[in-house]
């Protein structure tokens, strides 16, 4: 968990807790973030193709994405 940045640590924690909810299909939910991501142009180039690179990994992996 130390490998990821706070903020990402702050809502596993509050996942955790109950504060937020839990999303049954988290990978279908990081595909359009992802996308969301990827489509926006004031998204720094780099990173959109980092974004892409990703999302094309986890639609070709063997995760059932609905």
């Amino acid at each position: 968990m130390n490998n990821y940045c706070e903020l990402i640590r702050e809502k596993y924690a509050q996942i955790g807790s109950n504060e937020l909810g839990y999303i049954d299909d988290a990978l279908g939910t990081v595909m359009r973030v992802l996308d969301e991501v990827v489509c926006n142009e004031q998204v720094p180039k780099a990173l959109r193709h980092k974004a892409a690179y990703a999302a094309a990994n986890l639609l070709i992996s063997d995760f059932d994405i609905k």
